[in-house]
């Protein structure tokens, strides 16, 4: 008999969603507003070709997408999310304990976060090492101790006597924001290394390496501004002085505007990005909810799509929009196993 009711109340959950899931004929992308221009030209592809509605996408910032997307499964919750980098093994415990757990990741390519500002200037020649010391809360003390100080630096030139002397105001993206993360791992962690006895406290207390390296100025020098790219890139356009942090492929559409620095003696190109010269360069991915495909009309094809040549290839439309293409052998593997919908095991 229990087990009879337990069939029962199965059986009515699946009928429930299979009937919500009526309500929506598109699918729902949430996620990274870097991967969001490759998405979006995705989707306009997809929609075109009549089968099926033109998917809706939405720059929610990598970790605000994960959120919802790991929210639950049913026809209120996202389908796929994109991330300007991987999935944290915090963030897929989190999707168990709320039901989504076949979760196909899909690498989709490289990106690299250009160091920006004006065209209305001189390009920025930095160094990891400068990018740490210029947006870092706590440095080393300026006496040369090995102690940190709260940051005490108002100009780049206070940094490093060969760059310009104008205020520190950097335009970066907020903490929910892969690229901010992707930024404080690359660029900020990169820095830090470079300084002897904090690369020291790595091996000594790994928590307080972290928080050191990582953690970003809060006196005004650094500027959240949200996870729309091209808000900063306008704001660079108006205060020339500026200096922004962004996607490469939003450096691409807007080079008429803006330039990027070189980072460690590396201008942030195609080639540099793609085969690694770069130093703040990163994988991008988005991720699929393997319980509503069958349900949500067009995944499996939408998934296609996205991991055809046309589309992710070396010739495809998403280099035109500035995606560095994943390697052809990987790009094989990865559009095997997209497909095939093969689950992630846990990062």
């Amino acid at each position: 008999m229990k087990k009879t009711l337990i069939a029962a109340a199965v059986t009515a959950l699946s009928v429930s969603f299979a009937t919500q899931a009526q309500a929506r004929d598109y699918i729902a992308v949430v996620g990274s507003s870097t991967v969001f221009p490759f998405s979006t030209a995705v989707a306009e592809n997809f929609g075109r070709k009549g089968t099926f509605k033109t998917p809706k996408v939405e720059s929610t910032g990598t970790g605000g997408g994960i959120k919802l997307f790991c929210a639950g499964v049913g026809v209120d919750n996202p389908d796929i999310a994109n991330a300007s980098r991987r999935m944290k093994a915090s963030e897929f415990e989190q999707c168990a304990e709320k039901g989504v757990k076949d979760i196909v990741e899909v690498k989709i390519g490289f990106d690299g976060i250009a160091i920006a500002s004006s065209k209305k200037t001189k390009a920025m020649d930095l160094s990891l090492k400068d990018l740490f010391l210029a947006l870092a809360k706590d440095v080393p003390n300026p006496d040369g101790s090995s102690t940190l100080v709260a940051n005490p630096y108002k100009t780049w030139k206070d940094v490093n006597p060969a760059l310009p002397d104008t205020k520190i105001e950097v335009l970066g993206p907020p903490p929910t924001s892969g690229t901010r993360d992707a930024f404080a791992e690359l660029a900020m962690e990169g820095g830090c290394k470079q300084i002897d006895f904090i690369k020291a406290m790595e091996k000594e207390d790994k928590k307080k390496f972290q928080a050191v390296c990582m953690g970003v100025r809060e006196d005004g020098a650094y500027i959240e501004a949200g996870e729309n790219d091209n808000l900063i890139v306008q704001k660079l356009q108006a205060n020339p002085k500026a200096v922004g942090i962004f996607g490469f492929s939003f450096l691409e559409q807007n080079q008429e505007k803006v330039q990027g620095a070189k980072i460690d003696g590396v201008a942030p190109t195609f080639k540099t990005i793609s085969d690694g010269k770069y130093p703040v360069s990163r994988s991008l991915y988005f991720y699929v909810k393997k319980a509503h495909v069958g349900t949500i009309p067009g995944i499996p094809e939408f998934v296609t799509e996205f991991t055809s040549e046309a589309a992710w290839g070396p010739e495809g439309y998403l280099a035109d929009k500035g995606l560095i293409p994943l390697p052809d052998q990987e790009r094989k593997e990865v559009a095997k196993a997209a497909r095939a919908m093969t689950p992630m095991t846990k990062p």
